[in-house]
């Protein structure tokens, strides 16, 4: 696929004017030292920078004619028809892009569980004390003997390892499973929040093997999951503007699986363009043929 300058010029402001409106807030509150609960998780816990999210990649066996800046970038290599990503990453990336399509494959596979209820949250902070979580600033909602009933009285069903890595040392034992790395594909399942919110990361580590508009799109799914997860979280964030869902009640409960239910929605169809970006490309990313 042959792209003219004239197209991918516009679909590079195109992407770079999303991308600022998404990023602004953040690099404005970088810029005056403020820090958020909310909103920096994308750019602290995940590690791709504003500015590498702003920068358009066209995408595996997209060459680009004319004069792209691309050129002078490393991974990409000029043709008789124009610039394009170069071999070199195809034979550099090929061992991540297996490991990425077997478990978007595999959690592409089950059916998306619900009645987690978000209570992972609750885990991190379950049995601390005051000066012993992470939000400091923020005030538990029922304190922190109110969590520890919430935790008590719920069977915690997490299988996402990146959460349950944080749970304290009394949560982990009430967990129904004992996520593991290696065990990540085996459990990862579609209605995990974490999972969903994941798969920004999983498309930004394929940069620039997938399109950058791809990647901007997982990245605005995990915004909006990331907002969910704290407001179901035993965090008070009314300050903020986060509307608690308060999920040790009946109607909390619904309204977080409904939620749940629409991102895992979403984020089928963000997970199957990535698997579809990735077959497209063997055997030259994954050696397959």
């Amino acid at each position: 696929m042959i792209l003219a300058e004239e197209e991918w010029r516009a679909r590079t402001l195109a992407h770079e004017a999303r991308v600022d409106a998404l990023v602004g807030d953040h690099l404005e509150r970088r810029r005056a030292g403020r820090a958020h609960p909310v909103h920096d998780f994308l750019f602290t816990y995940y590690s791709f920078k504003p500015s590498q999210l702003r920068r358009w990649h066209p995408g595996f066996g997209v060459v680009l004619g004319g004069s792209p800046p691309h050129a002078d970038w490393a991974g990409y290599v000029t043709g008789a028809d124009g610039v394009t990503v170069g071999p070199a990453v195809v034979e550099k990336r090929a061992a991540t892009v297996e490991w990425v399509r077997g478990l978007l494959a595999a959690t592409a596979s089950r059916p998306a569980h619900t009645g987690c209820f978000g209570l992972h949250e609750w885990a991190m902070v379950y049995r601390t004390t005051p000066g012993d979580v992470r939000h400091e600033s923020y005030p538990l909602r029922l304190g922190h003997s109110g969590t520890d009933e919430v935790v008590e009285a719920h069977q915690i069903k997490c299988s996402h390892f990146d959460a349950f890595r944080f749970f304290t040392d009394s949560a982990r034992p009430l967990n129904a499973v004992t996520p593991t790395r290696e065990l990540q594909p085996s459990l990862e399942q579609p209605g995990c929040l974490h999972a969903g919110m994941d798969l920004y990361k999983w498309a930004y580590k394929l940069t620039p093997l997938v399109p950058s508009e791809l990647v901007a799109d997982a990245f605005e799914l995990a915004a909006e999951i990331r907002e969910l997860d704290m407001r179901a979280s035993p965090y008070d964030l009314a300050d903020l503007g986060f509307e608690p869902v308060r999920i040790e009640t009946t109607e909390g409960k619904r309204q977080y699986v409904e939620q749940q239910r629409a991102f895992a929605e979403r984020g089928a169809v963000i997970r199957e363009r990535l698997l579809a970006e990735i077959d497209c490309q063997e055997p030259a990313v994954t050696g397959r043929g």
